[in-house]
């Protein structure tokens, strides 16, 4: 539904996009309705992308390469951005940072970390938050998770080591069978050259001793090698910059590397905890 909202909190991709294809329809001599019949949608949802009440969807944007296009491939590269943008203001940022990062950091205490999320565990997760979601959002929202997956796959490779918390395993999220499918994604992932992927066991200090006791944080070095820290809670986030509180939460990082299994124990124990889904 077209909401008047969107225009103000609409994304610079979907603003691009917006004003393109209006510039577009006009030269063509075309009006709101003509291209609308071109692009297989109504005259109403071309008037709401062009003027951001309703931004493009994935499939709008899909037929305006059709048919706009040129071959340019414009809005065919919009696509990823677009779905970025539909994240909450607070991680559109972060998500965007995450994308162009040379090396990813993340330690996580909760939940699998998105990048590694399942379209069936994320679809359980997002839609079992409070306060619940309209189930239009919750697909914008695993639609948008997914779409992060790209860094995978990345040219030039993106290098992410992950250390996640036993307990993020063993929180059954959506029932059995899709934490069974999210172990053996985690397990295919972990077996990615440029994946190394560590579990904090229950018992990870020598003394008792805990250094990830202050929460998740994710750690990523950009493509200019500039270290960078991004921190989310409770729905709130904060990105740091500063150079001295970097090194400082890079230094515990590396603390809880060292008391994390090491990458093969991690994977038997992923592929275990997958068998006893069953």
């Amino acid at each position: 539904m077209a909401r008047a909202e969107n225009k103000v909190t609409a994304g610079p991709t979907a603003q691009m996009v917006a004003n393109l294809a209006r510039k577009l329809r006009v030269r063509k001599g075309w009006t709101q309705e003509q291209l609308g019949k071109q692009l297989g949608f109504s005259g109403a949802a071309v008037s709401a992308m062009e003027t951001l009440a309703q931004p493009a969807s994935d499939d709008m944007l899909v037929q305006l390469e059709r048919v706009l296009g040129d071959g340019m491939g414009i809005f065919e590269d919009a696509r990823v951005p677009v779905r970025l943008e539909k994240f909450p203001v607070q991680f559109q940022d972060y998500a965007l940072l995450e994308q162009q990062a040379l090396v990813m950091r993340p330690y996580v205490t909760f939940v699998i970390h998105g990048l590694f999320q399942t379209e069936e565990y994320a679809r359980a997760l997002i839609g079992g938050g409070y306060p619940p979601f309209p189930e239009q959002r919750v697909e914008e929202l695993v639609e948008a998770r997914m779409a992060r997956k790209v860094l995978f796959d990345r040219n030039p490779i993106a290098l992410i080591e992950i250390v996640l918390e036993e307990s993020v395993l063993r929180r059954v999220i959506g029932g059995p069978e899709v934490m069974r499918g999210q172990m053996l994604h985690l397990a295919e992932c972990a077996r990615r050259r440029n994946v190394t992927l560590q579990v904090l066991p229950m018992d990870c200090g020598l003394s008792g001793e805990h250094s990830g006791d202050r929460g998740t944080m994710n750690l990523v070095e950009t493509l200019e090698h500039d270290r960078l820290a991004f921190l989310e809670v409770q729905g709130e986030s904060l990105l740091i910059t500063d150079p001295p509180k970097v090194s400082t939460l890079a230094q515990r990082y590396a603390k809880i590397q060292a008391q994390a299994l090491d990458p093969r124990t991690s994977l038997g124990l992923i592929e275990e905890l997958a068998g006893e889904q069953r």
